[in-house]
C-alpha cells in the first residue's frame, strides 16, 4: 500500500524525531531516501539501520539555515539519486520568547531556517521535478501556525508562512503533475516533550481530543500518504495531525 518504489525522497532534519520517523517510513515504502542534516555523523546510525533492513538510504550534509550553501551541497548527490522527486521540508528550530523580550536575532534565525531554508531547497530541487513531470513537496508546518501560541510569534510566523508558500506554489506547478501540501503536527512525543514535567504533560494532554500526544509515526503516516500516487489529486492542502488539539 502506498508504495514509493523508484522514487528518491529527500528529508531534512532527518537525524532525530519527526524527520527520522519520516525517513524511516519512506524507506520502508520503497523510496531511495536521502536523509539530510547539518552533519552526516548524526545520521550514521539511521542510514546503517536502513541498509541492514535492505532499504536504500544515504546521508547528506545540508544546513538549511545557510541557503547560499544548498546548491553546492546538492552537487554531492550521486546521479543515481537524481532527480529528487519527493521533498520533505522538515528541518526547523525554535527560539521561544515573549515578543517584548524577543531580539531580532531570535526572529531572524527562526524565519531563516524554517521558511527561507524551505524556499531555497524547494527552488533548487524543483527543476528536476518539472523535467520528470512528477513531484511531491511536503512541508512540515505546525498546529501553532493555525491556532497561535504565546511565546512563539517567530515560530508561528515561520510555520504560517510555509502554508502560504505551499498554497501559492501548488498553483504555480500543479500543471506539471507536482503536488504541494502541508502537514501540521500537534504535540508529538519527542525529546522536547519528554523534558516536560508530568504536571505540564497532563495539562497538555487534557486539551487533546484523542487524549494522548502524537507519535513520530503518526506524522510519518500522513507524509507517506501525501507522497504516494494515491494522493495525486490532493494539492495545496493543510493536513492537521494534532489529535484534535485544534479543530
Amino acid at each position: 500500500m502506498f508504495r514509493l518504489d523508484g522514487r528518491t525522497a529527500l528529508v531534512t532534519g532527518a537525524s532525530r524525531g519527526i524527520g527520522e520517523g519520516i525517513a524511516r517510513r519512506l524507506a520502508e515504502a520503497g523510496a531511495r531516501v536521502v536523509a539530510a542534516a547539518r552533519t552526516t555523523a548524526s545520521l550514521d546510525s539511521l542510514v546503517a539501520e536502513l541498509h541492514d533492513a535492505g532499504h536504500e538510504a544515504s546521508a547528506l550534509t545540508l544546513d538549511v539555515s545557510r541557503p547560499e550553501s544548498i546548491a553546492e551541497a546538492l552537487k554531492t548527490l550521486p546521479d543515481d539519486l537524481l532527480p529528487v522527486q519527493i521533498l520533505v521540508n522538515n528541518a526547523g528550530i525554535t527560539a521561544d520568547n515573549l515578543l517584548g523580550r524577543m531580539d531580532l536575532d531570535q526572529w531572524r534565525s527562526v524565519l531563516e531556517t524554517n521558511l527561507t531554508g524551505s524556499y531555497a531547497l524547494t527552488r533548487a530541487l524543483m527543476r528536476g521535478m518539472l523535467r520528470s513531470r512528477w513531484g511531491r513537496v511536503i512541508n512540515i508546518s505546525s498546529v501553532v501556525a493555525l491556532m497561535g501560541n504565546a511565546g512563539q510569534v517567530n515560530y508561528a510566523a515561520s510555520k504560517a508562512g510555509l502554508i502560504g508558500f505551499s498554497k501559492s506554489l501548488a498553483r504555480e506547478i500543479g500543471s506539471r503533475n507536482i503536488t504541494v501540501n502541508v502537514v501540521a503536527p500537534g504535540y508529538v512525543e519527542t525529546a522536547m516533550t519528554a523534558a516536560m514535567t508530568e504536571e505540564h504533560k497532563t495539562r497538555l494532554v487534557a486539551e487533546i481530543v484523542l487524549g494522548r500526544l502524537g507519535t513520530c509515526d503518526d506524522i510519518a503516516a500522513a507524509v507517506h500518504f501525501l507522497a504516494s500516487e494515491d494522493a495525486g489529486y490532493v494539492t495545496g492542502q493543510v493536513l492537521n495531525v494534532s489529535g484534535g488539539l485544534y479543530i
